[in-house]
Order: C-alpha cells, then structure tokens, then sequence
C-alpha cells in the first residue's frame, strides 16, 4: 500500500533501522535478509532525501530528520497494531495470544504468583512474557513493546490511563542474630549504619532505589555499603550481616519465615508506596487486556500489607 508515494510497508523497517541504528539488526527484526533491508534503507533515503543513518566511527547514528519523524512513526505502528490486535470478543481459555507486561523482580515475587493463579482459577490459555524494566519504563509501554507496565506511582506516565493495584509501606530489615536485632530501630541507628539497596539494572547510574526519592524527600540519609540489581534478594543479603535493607513489607513478610530475619518500622514517616499498573492509552478498548488488567486487579487483592 503506498500513501503519498511511499510504500507504508518501509515505516516497519524505518521504525527497527531508528530504534536498532544496525541495518543488520533491523534485518534479523523483521526476518529479512540484510541485502533486503539495505535496499528498504536506499528507498528510505531517496523518498525523504536524508541519510537518516549514518556511519559514525564504529556505529551508527540516527540523523535529526530521522528523530524528529521517529516519535510520530512509532505512534502510527502503534494505532495500527491496536486496531489490528483489537477483535469483538476475548475467550481467554480459547486465546492463546502472548502478552508482555513489564514487571520489577519485587512484583516478581510479591504479585505475579497471584495473578498466574488467577490465570489458571480462568483456565487461560494465554501466555505472558514478563519483561524485566529499565530505568525508563514507560517507553516500551509507549512504543507497544508491552501491553502492561507494572510499577511504582513516581515512575507512570501521565500520558497514558493507570490504576493503582495496591498500597505498601516501607519497613527496616536485620538480620536476626545481628547487632539490631533488639533494636530499638532509632533514627540515629538508622542514619550511622551500613545499608544494603538495590540499584534498578541497566541504569548507567542514573536512578535511585524507589525508597530513596522518599528518603531525600524527608531529609533521610544512608550510608551504602552494598548495592544490589534485586530487591528480593536485599532481605537474604542482610542475613549474618551488620546491614539494614529498607524493603516493602510483604516483601520482608515473605522473606522472614526462616526466623533469621527481624523486621522494624521505620524511625520516620514516609509516603504509602503506590503499585500501578499502566497501559498504553490506544488499548484502552482492547478486551483482551482488558481482561488482563482484571486478572492483576484480581490478584492484587490478596496483597495485604503488613502494619
């Protein structure tokens, strides 16, 4: 199909050649050969009379025309694909369509063994991808690489519809033979011990802990001895230690039966932490995530914060 000369079919194989920046890449994306996908990148060029990839050094650049025109690509595969994946009627225990949901490893742990319960109580037949988040997660969600993005409230676009699963707080975790296991968990405690925390992976750096957007909020300092790319593992990492971990508290509550660990509120208040679950706002009417977002609302219900 063309549409104003352009062969549409080249806006799939721009959107891989600009997110990629590797004619290669792109190629292997679309299961193309790569001959093919250059060819598609020389009428690319032609039509909209730029390079929009260029060779800089040993990689690949996107040109300014090209980055200027991706956000509005992407937007148009997106609605496409919307209406394409949309259909009148979702049977979940027929369908045996893929969905991918964007998840931490504490949803992981705390809410995805609920929800693929809930999955089975239907008898769905679909399947889930669970797809670890980067520091910017709402990006995939816009792009339509995930159907669902799981996380907290500070990290949800206000682009896009959300509604928040469940509540949590935050609460100090010590090993229990540790030098606090018999408290008290004061603030100058607190402030002068080692901290364990977990850095969110494949953030060059940039982010911080959910946690400590609060912390600094409140004017709350931690000395760091150990960082981590897991918030499971902060309650397993503090065992035999003298380390604090701030976790949530059905985390702790699930990471403490083993009786090696000792949980403490925390010595100061700090916001409720809010779950949000988020999806792109052109599938708002699709019934099958639609029907999905009920299975997370479902079973984020059996959650029950610890006070």
């Amino acid at each position: 199909m063309r549409f104003k000369k352009l062969d549409l079919n080249l806006l799939v194989a721009l959107d891989h050649l600009i997110t990629l920046k590797s004619v290669s890449a792109a190629a292997d994306k679309m299961f193309m050969s790569q001959s093919a996908m250059s060819n598609a990148l020389k009428r690319l060029r032609q039509y909209f009379d730029d390079p929009l990839l260029v060779q800089v050094g040993k990689r690949m650049e996107v040109t300014p025309r090209a980055e200027a025109m991706h956000e509005a690509i992407r937007e148009i595969l997106v609605r496409i694909e919307a209406t394409i994946d949309t259909s009148p009627d979702f049977d979940p225990s027929v369908s045996t369509r893929s969905f991918n949901v964007l998840v931490s490893d504490f949803t992981l742990r705390v809410l995805i063994p609920l929800v693929l319960a809930e999955m089975d109580r239907q008898s769905a037949r679909v399947r889930l991808n669970l797809l670890s988040q980067s520091n910017t997660p709402y990006i995939m969600l816009e792009r339509g690489d995930a159907d669902l993005l799981i996380s907290p409230d500070v990290f949800i676009s206000s682009e896009h519809p959300s509604v928040q699963l469940f509540e949590d707080h935050f609460v100090a975790i010590v090993c229990a033979k540790g030098p606090h296991a018999d408290g008290p968990m004061d603030l100058d405690r607190y402030r002068n011990s080692a901290h364990a925390i977990m850095l969110p992976p494949n953030s060059s750096g940039m982010a911080v802990p959910v946690e400590e957007k609060f912390l600094e909020a409140a004017g709350i300092s931690r000395s760091i001895s150990l960082t981590c790319f897991s918030f499971s593992a902060l309650p397993h990492l503090v065992i035999g230690t003298n380390r604090i971990a701030t976790v949530h508290s059905t985390l702790a509550e699930s990471s403490r039966a083993a009786g090696d660990l000792v949980t403490f509120p925390l010595p100061f208040e700090l916001p409720p932490f809010r779950q949000m679950m988020q999806w792109h706002a052109y599938r708002d009417q699709d019934p099958g995530i639609a029907w999905l977002r009920g299975v997370f609302q479902k079973a984020a219900q059996g959650i029950k914060p610890v006070l």
